[in-house]
């Protein structure tokens, strides 16, 4: 006996129900720079991954290195904690 149509439309127009929950009628907070508008999530992410570099930089110049165990995921911890501070700050969601 095959399965009524309606039957496996609904599940799937509830799925993209749920996606689309997150857009909303304004548009994403975005910076002009050098005129051109970036958005504040990939702004976000390139001082991210800038923080990322400059701690590992920091950590070879100061010796800390040696001492730190699994070195990579210290230093994505911390661009990902300059990122979402960026983030929030930007966005106004930050104290």
């Amino acid at each position: 006996m095959p399965i009524p149509t309606r039957v496996l439309l609904a599940p799937a127009l509830a799925g993209l129900g749920l996606a689309l929950q997150g857009c909303s009628a304004q548009s994403a907070p975005s910076y002009p720079i050098f005129g051109a508008y970036f958005p504040l999530w990939l702004l976000s992410g390139l001082i991210g991954a800038a923080g990322a570099l400059i701690a590992h930089r920091v950590l070879v110049m100061t010796g800390w290195a040696s001492w730190i165990p699994l070195q990579l995921s210290v230093c994505v911890a911390i661009g990902v904690v300059i990122a979402v501070i960026v983030w929030l700050s930007g966005s106004g969601h930050l104290l």
